[in-house]
């Protein structure tokens, strides 16, 4: 397991490998190139610990109940640890990533498992996608992009919720409304997430937890339901 301050240069590393890819008009190809040059080893990128986000854990204590009979989504899945997370629950679980490498991984760390892995793009989604899924789970996917795509995202993982289902989201919170904030991760404010709202759910729950960093990050978890009938 790496030291700290090995994370915090690999994450320095990671940031310079968006920032390149930004730069060229590239928003989310660094995923790709990130995963392929882990090859396989896990301790190259943070975020990875085949445990599912202890914020949703922490956050949850039961409140994800039986889901025998629903269909959940994982959006930006990475190696599925949100997935299991799930699938243990019961779930129907589809999990996607825009990183094939990420995915074909992803099938080999859960292969006895019933988890549908897919590549996709949450902004070009599959068509029976739209609005299908009793329950969304979303992680870090959001503060990895820039602020261009900050609506666009909201807006596309929105869109997976069927009236009646749920979407819990997982982010870092930023407390300002600064216009260029440092990133990636460009973490979220309550008023960008009044976005989710605007779109037609209903915020249901909003929990703030304290990161483990030197200076501690604030994280939130957010529960949103779907009570537009129209949708």
């Amino acid at each position: 397991m790496a030291t700290k301050e090995e994370e915090a240069e690999i994450r320095e590393r990671i940031g310079k490998l968006a920032r390149d890819h930004l730069d060229r008009g590239d928003a989310t190809g660094w995923f790709e190139e990130l995963y392929k040059t882990a090859d396989g080893d896990i301790d190259a990128i943070p975020w990875l610990d085949l445990e599912p986000n202890r914020f949703l854990v922490e956050w949850d204590r039961g409140k994800i109940v039986d889901g025998s009979g629903k269909h959940a989504l994982v959006v930006g899945c990475g190696l599925g640890d949100e997935a299991l997370y799930l699938a243990d629950r019961k779930y129907d679980v589809t999990a996607f990533d825009i990183s094939p490498k990420v995915i074909e991984w992803a099938k080999q760390v859960h292969q006895e498992s019933k988890i549908e892995f897919v590549v996709a793009d949450m902004f070009e989604p599959p068509g029976d996608w739209i609005g299908a899924f009793d329950l969304v789970v979303e992680v870090y996917t959001i503060q990895a992009l820039p602020l261009a795509l900050r609506r666009e995202s909201i807006d596309a993982i929105e869109s997976f919720v069927k009236p009646g289902g749920e979407l819990v989201v997982v982010q870092r919170l930023r407390t300002d409304e600064i216009d260029d904030p440092d990133g990636p991760p460009w973490a979220l404010s309550r008023k960008e997430l009044k976005r989710f709202e605007e779109q037609g759910l209903k915020e249901v729950e909003f929990e703030t937890y304290l990161g483990d960093e030197d200076e501690p990050v604030e994280r939130l978890v957010a529960l949103y339901r779907n009570t537009d009938p129209k949708t």
